[in-house]
């Protein structure tokens, strides 16, 4: 008889065929695998599983009208709706600070004056030091013209542009002064206002207006007011220029934001508020026990994310609401950039987050469902027949040079599973939210990109910055040359190395930064998430009582994930690495191969 197993992955879906003879001898035949064509575990997946299940047949000169059999994973939809809740929020009001990344203010150093309109200069009085003002309704001749006509007799330390014009007027002034530009909201610059400014050099960010104390010393503060200006400070941070108004009735807070609680149902029930940060969200979850449902308090951010997740579920399984369990999460500490509350020029600050994945509890009745639809389409016997985690085990035994008892863990998409296998044949489970799908919303938040489909890349493929025509800097220190040029356009540009092409990052974010958030953010999420797995699986939950570790997965086949989790295991002496199913799939096809071999088990 020929046979099929089928994995359907939260991105994923991938098939195993093999051939059973009378006297019940195994023989792998083919493997393909597609994407995932809805969400995990629904009736959407239908066209995605005949897209696969017709390429691994046609691998062997058949059509899927031979099967004899198909065989499914028992699917646990996982939601990755992680929701970003931001726990901190910088309020600064009376116009007390402009600080921002324009891509060309001119200039350098610091400066501290009144602040002037120049259409007032006429009015200044010979040395007072002023910080002149000038919005976009004067072009940039005029405001040159007017800097160097009062030059001799008006203190001009600093320049302050509403227009994209900074380097037009530094080039037709003579007095070289900090200036920056692209200030929208410049009509609200409170004029009479003593005002410190810093322009960084190119490559560098600025030095005094990042560090209370430095704002301290251009502004002459008391040890009240410094404390006050901390979270202006903060927000300044890696900022290439910036203005910090002195403002006598101006108010700076650093406001803790209610994200809402966690409500967690389990042998011992646990009320967490988000606002105390992922290690207490998962602190309390472990201490929780068994875990049965987790909800959020009603009307808040963190709620209304739990709330959103069962109503998407209940729509797939025509289950209410109430039938719904969220049974496990995983909380990640971030940073997202946000609005801040009374800057000048659209600032953002990069203020405390926590990321949350949530994954629902498995239901036979969506599955049934897929497997009424395939039977209907394909006249084939269909039968859901196994979970994922034993599945994979059973198919990570087909990697050369294991043996039992051997632990897996298989990280997908949206969630991590993972299992012992022991010597007596039983097997412990366990099955978390969270995985690739957090990873690429972390990194996208962390770096405020616009496009999903960019966090997606980068966190797949190394990086590069073109640094000439002819040869690129890896980001890790190596340079590489070409013997013929590299496309002009990304001449400047960090670059993604993917197996075929060059893929230009637009957003100007320097090389470095990105390599830091998205190994941050993997180590954040698949460490976090083994250790925490491999605990809940490992005899008397001691994670030093596992001798082998093989990883499976799409994240297996990560250019920098399974090196991660290597180190971090070496410290509990656990030999682990990835896998390679049937001796030539790689980390792949895990468990549709365990569902192919787990049907000659049940006929024996």
């Amino acid at each position: 008889m020929i046979l099929a197993g089928v994995d359907i992955g939260n991105s994923t879906t991938e098939v195993c065929v093999a051939s059973v003879d009378q006297n019940g001898q195994l023989e792998f035949l083919s493997s393909a695998a597609k994407v995932t064509t809805g969400t995990k575990g629904t009736v959407a997946n239908v066209h995605g599983i005949k897209a696969a299940l017709a390429e691994a047949m046609s691998k062997v000169g058949m059509g899927i009208h031979q099967l004899d059999l198909i065989r499914l994973n028992e699917a646990a939809p996982v939601i990755g709706d992680t929701a970003m809740e931001t726990i901190t929020e910088t309020i600064i009001t009376e116009s007390s600070m402009i600080g921002h990344n324009p891509s060309t203010p001119a200039g350098a150093g610091q400066a501290v004056g009144q602040l002037l309109f120049i259409e007032h200069i006429h009015q200044a009085q010979p040395g007072i030091p002023y910080i002149v003002a000038a919005s976009s309704e004067h072009p940039y001749e005029e405001v040159a013209a007017l800097l160097n006509q009062y030059e001799s007799s008006l203190q001009v330390e600093g320049l302050i542009l509403q227009a994209d014009e900074a380097v037009l007027v530094e080039n037709r002034i003579h007095k070289k002064i900090p200036i920056i530009d692209e200030v929208r909201k410049i009509t609200a610059v409170p004029e009479g206002k003593l005002a410190a400014i810093e322009v960084a050099l190119s490559g560098q960010s600025i030095r005094m207006l990042s560090n209370p104390y430095g704002i301290a010393t251009l502004l002459q503060l008391n040890a009240e007011e410094t404390r006050l200006v901390t979270p202006i400070a903060k927000s300044l941070i890696g900022k290439r220029s910036a203005v910090v108004i002195k403002t006598p009735n101006g108010n700076v807070q650093e406001n803790v934001l209610p994200a809402g609680e966690i409500y967690i149902q389990g042998d011992k029930n646990q009320t967490i508020n988000v606002d105390e940060g992922a290690e207490k969200i998962l602190e309390a979850l472990q201490n929780a026990g068994q875990v049965w449902d987790i909800s959020g308090q009603p009307n808040t951010n963190v709620g209304n994310m739990f709330s959103k997740i069962k109503t998407s579920m209940s729509e797939v399984s025509g289950e209410n609401n109430q039938q719904i369990r969220v049974t496990d999460i995983l909380a990640v500490d971030t940073l997202a950039p946000v609005a801040i509350s009374g800057a000048l020029a659209g600032e953002t600050c990069m203020e405390k987050a926590v990321g949350i994945a949530a994954m629902v509890k498995t239901q036979q009745l969506p599955m049934q469902q897929i497997a009424e639809q395939l039977r209907e389409e394909l006249h084939t016997e269909v039968k859901v027949a196994g979970v994922e985690a034993i599945m994979a085990s059973l198919g990570a035994m087909t990697t050369p040079g294991t043996e039992l008892p051997l632990a897996i863990l298989d990280m997908g998409g949206g969630s991590t599973d993972a299992a012992v296998l022991n010597q007596d044949g039983s097997v412990n489970i366990t099955h978390q939210a969270g995985a690739g799908e957090l990873v690429t919303m972390l990194i996208q938040t962390e770096l405020g990109l616009n496009a999903r489909s960019t966090a997606e890349l980068i966190k797949r493929y190394p990086l590069a910055k073109v640094e000439s025509l002819f040869h690129l800097r890896l980001e890790n220190g190596e340079m590489q040359f070409f013997d013929e040029s590299i496309d002009p356009r990304l001449f400047g540009h960090v670059i993604l190395l993917t197996e075929d092409r060059f893929i230009r990052i637009d957003e100007e974010i320097p090389m470095e930064k990105i390599v830091q958030v998205r190994k941050e953010a993997k180590r954040k999420v698949f460490v976090t998430n083994a250790i925490r797995a491999l605990g809940k699986v490992a005899v008397d939950h001691q994670i030093k009582n596992i001798g082998n570790v093989v990883l499976v997965g799409g994240s297996a086949e990560d250019f920098e994930i399974p090196e991660m989790l290597m180190e971090e295991l070496a410290n509990y002496r656990i030999v682990c690495g990835r896998g390679n199913i049937r001796g030539s799939e790689g980390p792949r096809n895990a468990v549709a191969t365990g569902l192919v071999m787990s049907y000659v088990g049940e006929q024996k």
